[in-house]
Parts: C-alpha cells; sequence; structure tokens
C-alpha cells in the first residue's frame, strides 16, 4: 500500500502498489518514490526526468550556499619593521575582509625565544588594529619555537 500523488499534486489515496503502477501507466508518467519512510511511503505521478532535474538543481543550490573557511596564515618575526608590520596587517585585514581566517605566526630564532612578550605585544597590536574587523579566536600562545594566534572574521 502507498500513499499516491497525482500529477497536479492533488492526494489520490491510499493504493496497492500495482493501482498506482496502473494509474501512472494510463497517464503515460512515472510512479516516484518521494517519501519512502512515511507510512505508507508516498509516491508521486511526475516525469522522472523532471523530478531528478530538480533534485540536482537542490542539490547545486545547496552547494553553493555552503561556504567554505580558509584559514590563511601570515608569518612574522618580532623584530619587524613599522612598514613592514603595517603591510602584513594589510594582507590580514584583506583576508579579514574576504571571510577567511587568519593565523598570525611570530617565528623566534636563537636568543629571541627568550622574550616572547615581544612577541606577544606585535600579536596583541595586530589584534588591537583590526578589532573592528576580526575577533581572537585563539589568544597567543607558544607552540615551540612559534607563538600563534587565530583571527576569525566577525559575523
Amino acid at each position: 500500500m502507498v500513499r499516491l500523488i497525482g500529477p497536479d499534486g492533488e492526494q489520490v489515496g491510499i493504493v496497492n502498489l500495482r493501482e498506482a503502477l496502473d494509474y501512472a501507466d494510463r497517464l503515460n508518467l512515472d510512479l516516484v518514490e518521494v517519501a519512502p519512510m512515511a507510512n505508507p511511503p508516498v509516491c508521486k505521478v511526475m516525469h522522472y526526468g523532471k523530478y531528478k532535474y530538480e533534485q540536482e538543481q537542490k542539490a547545486k543550490e545547496a552547494r553553493k550556499r555552503q561556504t567554505t573557511i580558509n584559514v590563511k596564515e601570515i608569518k612574522l618575526r618580532p623584530k619587524i619593521d613599522d612598514h613592514d608590520f603595517e603591510t602584513k596587517k594589510g594582507h590580514v585585514e584583506r583576508f579579514l575582509r574576504h571571510g577567511d581566517k587568519v593565523k598570525v605566526t611570530i617565528m623566534f630564532r636563537g636568543r629571541e625565544l627568550m622574550h616572547p612578550h615581544l612577541g606577544e605585544r606585535l600579536l596583541r597590536r595586530m589584534a588591537d588594529d583590526l578589532v573592528e574587523l576580526g575577533d581572537i579566536e585563539s589568544q597567543p600562545n607558544l607552540d615551540g619555537r612559534n607563538m600563534v594566534m587565530m583571527l576569525a572574521p566577525k559575523k
């Protein structure tokens, strides 16, 4: 037994499968099961090719609406010049405006590792300068020879 829906969307009723197939044959259309988990299952009389095309279009539209979040990375050194910092900040700003997350990394070399506060100060300065565009997703933390902070675009 299936719940049969006609080609115009009107409900024909609950009929057995053989009657539903005969009904679809009389109209030169296909019998398509649209809700197999319902009790009884729902079948609709329609052109199968048209149904398949519409399903593909819906799936395509859903994929288009899904946005992938990219993570961009900017690497700095603790002893970066002001102009170089501004240039890197411009890159981070562009990434945040585009909707990407940004991983800002300070790379320490040699004895620079003895002064992690310089790296943290640089990351805080970056976050403060870009406060209207992005939020700090993960606070600055030392990871080996690198100090890392994640910025996410504001919603």
